[in-house]
């Protein structure tokens, strides 16, 4: 059996994706009985659209390869937790299972700031695992963010010279 590690590298490669993008870095990959069926990465900014999150990107293509909107059996892993509105789109692909590498204190569905995935009255509960390769997750989200400040930082600098 594959270790969830191996699949969070393919999902940081998506990240990075995004990264030259000039999109958050996330990324997301679907897998289904050990195989690699889709891959997404962030892209609201250059799509125009709010809900092309790296997951969304990713669920949209698992579920036009098996022409079918659930995902019974399939995995998702995804570099930063969840939030909210994929984590629902999850639940409502049956997901069997959900493993994400940073966790997001601001935005997290899957324990950070709630846990949508235990809510006992919804009626689809999808595995969770968090922290897989998280490090290195957590780097490349921060090295992003450091990168985008301090090019604003000296695009201001220029302006004021």
């Amino acid at each position: 059996m594959v270790s969830d590690s191996v699949y969070m590298q393919l999902a940081l490669e998506q990240a990075q994706q995004a990264w030259d993008l000039g999109e958050v870095p996330v990324g997301a990959v679907v897998v289904k009985d050990g195989e690699v069926i889709a891959v997404g990465c962030n892209q609201p900014i250059g799509r125009h659209d709010p809900t092309a999150h790296a997951e969304i990107v990713a669920l949209r293509a698992a579920a036009e390869k098996l022409g079918n909107y659930r995902l019974p059996g399939c995995e998702l892993y995804v570099t930063l937790e969840p939030c909210v509105m994929c984590s629902g789109a999850m639940m409502h692909a049956r997901l069997a299972r959900v493993v994400y590498g940073a966790a997001d204190p601001k935005t997290g569905a899957c324990g950070s700031v709630l846990n949508l995935f235990e809510q006992e009255q919804l009626n689809h509960h999808t595995d969770i695992v968090g922290g897989v390769m998280a490090e290195e997750c957590g780097a490349m989200l921060k090295n992003f963010f450091a990168a985008r400040r301090a090019a604003l930082a000296a695009a201001r600098r220029a302006t004021q010279a």
